[in-house]
């Protein structure tokens, strides 16, 4: 396995992708330059949706392809955004940004009108990576983590992307926006995610886990990597809030 395709646009998704598995001696690219399309994802489980990405880019190009499907779900909305994440504020007006940051920001702002009256914030992230070999790959490889914390009452930091501003990580003090990325890179859920993913790819036929002389290798075409924002794919309980 000497290259994946990365089943996002999300150029935040495709940094944190990309640095995590630096160590690995695998050339990834994102699915847009390769003139793939986004996959739909009908689906109400992160597993599913992360299923159909992986094997849509895998048909496309012949190659391995790695999907994540993540959201954050928040107890007093019984789960919700989930699945929906994304789009939780609905499309933009005609005249609004139509920017992955004005999104979020309308994502935020409606997360925060609903829990004004709460006194439940609890809330969790979670990803479900997958990653199909080949086209026809009978038994993808496939991980999932959480991330626990709660909702704050007001965004604070600069970093991360999405629901980070308010999302306090459980026991540090900090929103998922206020770690540096190399920080986040070891403790989020796409981070612990893609860690066992890591684990499980060492063991892999043919696949070298670092350079010979010890240094990261280089992941192939870094501006290749970064390709345009787009929305990423979220979870179940919240189907019916978006």
């Amino acid at each position: 396995m000497k290259k994946i395709v990365i089943a996002s646009n999300n150029l935040g998704k495709l940094n944190e992708i990309g640095a995590i598995l630096a160590p690995l001696e695998i050339e990834i690219v994102a699915q847009s330059t390769l003139g793939v399309t986004e996959a739909e994802e009908p689906h109400f489980t992160f597993v599913e949706n992360a299923l159909v990405k992986a094997h849509h880019a895998s048909r496309a190009t012949g190659l391995p392809a790695l999907a994540d499907d993540s959201g954050i779900c928040v107890d007093a909305l019984g789960g919700a955004p989930g699945v929906h994440s994304a789009r939780f504020a609905g499309e933009p007006a005609a005249d609004a940004p139509r920017t992955r940051e004005a999104q979020d920001e309308r994502n935020n702002q409606k997360l925060l009108a609903l829990l004004a009256n709460e006194k439940n914030r609890k809330a969790h992230y979670v990803c479900v990576i997958v990653l199909t070999r080949g086209p026809d790959d009978p038994r993808p490889l496939i991980c999932e983590a959480e991330w626990h914390g709660e909702i704050i009452d007001a965004p604070r930091g600069n970093g991360g992307f999405g629901y980070d501003p308010l999302f306090m990580v459980a026991g540090t003090g900090k929103t998922g926006a206020e770690f540096s990325t190399a920080e986040k890179n070891r403790i989020s859920h796409r981070a612990q995610a893609l860690a066992q993913l890591v684990s499980r790819l060492r063991d892999e036929p043919g696949l070298a886990a670092a350079s010979p002389d010890g240094r990261r290798p280089a992941i192939a075409s870094r501006d290749s990597v970064l390709a345009p924002r787009r929305r990423p794919s979220e979870f179940p309980p919240g189907r019916g809030r978006s």
